[in-house]
């Protein structure tokens, strides 16, 4: 019965030294006596204790390594750079990347150093901030050269910031911020000109339909004053008198229509009897002496070019 026991319990241990797991997305590497002798994969694994050991298990997850890097522009402005690189180790090169490389993330990170320190030089720093795609590109094209070899498959590279100098940062700021106020002043300039131009337009188009306005007001009251001599002539009136008569009227119909109005200037002419006869008389003689001015101002130009 002890004898039993002692089996069963060696047993146990045997098969707890023997059986192991090996978890999803992951490989374990075995030795046997100190040499490779296989790839596990995920699932319950069997290895003789004592004789196999496990030398590692490495991930078959993409794997992220992130790494700032300062170097300086063609303008002489230094720049901090981060540059993320996604990874892989690849399912046929597991013995490769697990043998041949100490340190995988060092040796990624010196490439990328010498990527980035090799390809910025070469531009500006506006001309950094344009082209940081190309600047990515570059990395993973060296990147996948060098370590496809090591078992490592490189997914993307990515610049994912870039960071000046804090005082080259301020002064693009003020740049940016001056070149948008000259750019404001010069939509306002062009508003404030469209403005004055159009109330140039709307006040020449009033002015223009002002004059028209008062033209045809002013051959309305000839055409109206035309037929009211007409029809007084018509009546036996002599045509001094019906033109009295239309002026008197006149006459009144403006001082009704001043007197209408509060806080105005009143004007008063003279009112006698023969006052129309006169004024009327006044405008005619004042029109027939202007008559005379004007037929005789070219013959007085006439004798003096003689």
């Amino acid at each position: 019965m002890a004898e039993i026991i002692i089996w069963g319990f060696i047993i146990l241990v045997f098969l707890f030294l023997s059986l192991f797991t090996v978890k999803q997305q992951t490989a374990t590497i075995i030795e046997r006596l100190g040499k490779f002798t296989s790839i596990r994969h995920p699932g319950l694994q069997f290895k003789i204790p004592f004789i196999d050991r496990i030398a590692g298990k490495i991930t078959l997850k993409i794997q992220q390594l992130d790494v700032m890097v300062e170097t300086k522009t063609m303008d002489d402005v230094f720049v901090g750079l981060k540059v993320s690189v996604q990874f892989v180790i690849l399912k046929d090169s597991i013995f490769e990347a697990f043998y041949k490389l100490e340190n995988p993330s060092d040796q990624i990170t010196s490439y990328i150093f010498d990527t980035v320190r090799a390809e910025v030089p070469k531009l500006k720093l506006d001309d950094v901030f344009v082209r940081k795609d190309d600047i990515a590109i570059a990395i993973k094209r060296e990147l996948s050269e060098a370590m496809n070899s090591y078992g490592y498959g490189i997914i993307k590279a990515l610049v994912t910031d870039i960071d000046p100098d804090h005082e080259v940062k301020n002064a693009m700021n003020r740049i940016n911020a001056a070149e948008r106020t000259k750019v404001a002043a010069e939509f306002e300039a062009e508003a404030e000109k469209i403005r004055i131009v159009a109330k140039a337009k709307a006040e020449a188009q009033s002015k223009a339909l002002q004059g028209q306005g008062i033209a045809d007001q002013r051959r309305n009251i000839a055409k109206g004053l035309e037929d009211s001599v007409e029809i007084l002539n018509n009546t036996g009136i002599a045509p001094q008198e019906a033109s009295a008569l239309i002026v008197i009227t006149q006459h009144y119909d403006t001082l009704q229509a001043v007197g209408e109005k509060t806080n105005s200037n009143m004007i008063l002419m003279p009112n006698s009897p023969s006052a129309a006869s006169d004024m009327l008389t006044q405008l005619v003689t004042s029109m027939t002496a202007a008559g005379q001015m004007g037929k005789m101002t070219p013959k007085t130009s006439a004798k003096t070019k003689k």
